[in-house]
């Protein structure tokens, strides 16, 4: 059931940031004037300095695009103080990561460059161009390539090509929680790139906002059969500005989802998208919904609560969603028993998909056997997502959730691996159909896996992982309902 990538094929996947060999910090006061940090990096051939009183205590960065876009652009004097001038949207990773989810943070954060840190502070700085020299980076290298298309017509075309790489990945043993994640950022690629475009062609927002993705997408568990989870939070405006500021961003909203629908992400069924007028508001309506819902916790606003748990900022003003889950955590210090009653609630509508004799619960779709995977994995996601809520973890991947959860000693060993490594094999085998039914079959993807083509050796290892569920779905029965 392990989805660890074999040996000698993708030694890159596994690769610490550790193993590398870091750049120097080199660092400058901010009142030191532009012209001199410029001769020092022209000087040493550097593109990237920091700016602080000490590595420790670091305030900024520059680079050689920042001098060139707010010094020379601007025609500012040489003598003006490079902290006036310098980026202060630092990105750090920690070395024990690995190299890939430092290549996924750069192109998600748009940076050129990383620091490095460890328990007593920062070690060094690595950069895109220097871990795109390493060997099996063709995924990464096509993600580069989506940042530089422009019109809808690129982007489409781009997307068109994921499945194809995505299977060549899961042929070679990649781990699906990377593929998510490398799926995801495609997709985050392409939506950067939209909203920028929009927002060029309306002119400027009337107020600071941040769009952010739900479900899947927030979850960086993008599959190849997607559609759209997405809302707007924009900062508060006076009574004059009210009604222009929405209307702007319910125009902005529904250009970009028909966009994002063209390039292939397909809007949602179930209408969670920021140009439906429920998912698009200011913080403090935002505020009033979620206290709304946690006070009320029926079954019906305990999923929508559950929803947004699962979002992650895409473009703008970050700190708008981050108040807002500061808002959520405020409210979980003191939850309603019924609360985590009714979510779980929700995660027991999902029946285990074997029969009384353990085998697997098929039904037919055009005459074939086929089971549906989305709905195998779901009480999985839910259940972990009710452990999370109730520890204060706000992580929203499900695997980094099962970490932290075991890091904190919720689940011991054995079950964090049982749970994993189940999660992730039918997220394996969701990826690879998806992508062999649209490159072999030039069909759509679905999550309707055919039972026929399945191996002997699936078969057992699926109805086995259906047996996890239902001990898990019976894990959450008697904790959260008080019942078995």
């Amino acid at each position: 059931m392990s989805q660890r990538t074999p040996a000698g094929i993708d030694d890159f996947y596994s690769k610490k940031i550790s193993e590398l060999r870091l750049r120097e910090i080199r660092l400058f006061p901010p009142d030191m004037p532009v012209h001199e940090v410029a001769a020092h990096m022209a000087s040493e051939k550097i593109s990237c300095v920091f700016i602080g009183q000490n590595k420790q205590q670091l305030c900024g960065f520059v680079t050689d695009i920042t001098l060139r876009d707010r010094v020379l652009a601007k025609n500012l004097p040489p003598t003006t103080p490079v902290g006036e001038v310098m980026d202060q949207n630092i990105v750090a990773i920690d070395q024990d990561d690995y190299v890939y989810e430092a290549l996924l943070l750069m192109f998600r954060t748009k940076t050129r460059y990383l620091l490095v840190q460890h328990a007593d502070g920062y070690m060094g700085l690595i950069s895109r161009n220097k871990i795109l020299t390493e060997p099996s980076k063709s995924p990464f290298l096509f993600i580069q390539s989506v940042k530089q298309a422009v019109y809808k017509e690129e982007l489409k075309k781009k997307w068109e090509r994921v499945p194809k790489m995505v299977f060549k990945l899961i042929q070679r043993g990649v781990r699906a929680e990377i593929v998510n994640q490398i799926i995801s950022t495609v997709a985050d690629t392409i939506m950067v790139r939209v909203i920028e475009n929009v927002l060029k062609e309306m002119g400027p927002p009337p107020a600071k906002f941040v769009f952010f993705t739900m479900g899947s997408e927030g979850r960086m568990e993008q599959t190849l059969k997607t559609d759209q989870d997405n809302a707007i939070i924009y900062e508060d405006k006076g009574n004059l500005q009210r009604e222009v500021v929405r209307d702007y961003f319910l125009s902005f909203a529904k250009e970009l989802s028909t966009r994002l629908d063209f390039i292939g992400f397909a809007y949602c069924q179930g209408d969670f998208m920021a140009q439906n007028p429920k998912w698009t508001h200011s913080l403090s309506h935002w505020k009033k919904n979620y206290q709304g819902w946690f006070l009320e916790s029926s079954p019906d606003t305990v999923m929508k609560y559950a929803l947004f748990f699962d979002c992650r900022p895409l473009y703008g003003e970050i700190s708008l969603l981050e108040e807002l889950k500061t808002f959520m955590a405020e409210q979980l210090e003191n939850p309603l028993e019924r609360f985590f009653y009714n979510m779980a609630l929700n995660a027991l509508q999902f029946n285990p998909q074997l029969t009384w004799l353990n085998n697997i619960k098929t039904f037919k779709v055009a005459g074939v056997e086929v089971f549906d995977i989305k709905r195998a994995m779901s009480p999985m996601v839910e259940a972990i997502r009710i452990y999370a809520l109730r520890e204060g973890v706000f992580e929203t991947n499900t695997g980094k959730r099962l970490k932290i959860l075991h890091e904190k000693g919720v689940l011991d060993g054995k079950t964090y691996s049982e749970w994993y490594n189940a999660y992730y094999y039918l997220m394996a085998l969701r990826l690879e159909c998806q992508a062999a039914r649209i490159i072999k079959e030039g069909k759509e993807p679905q999550n309707y896996i055919e039972v026929p083509g399945l191996t002997k050796v699936q078969r057992v290892t699926i109805a086995e992982i259906f047996k996890v569920i239902s001990d898990l779905q019976l894990r959450i029965k008697i904790e959260f309902t008080k019942s078995f």
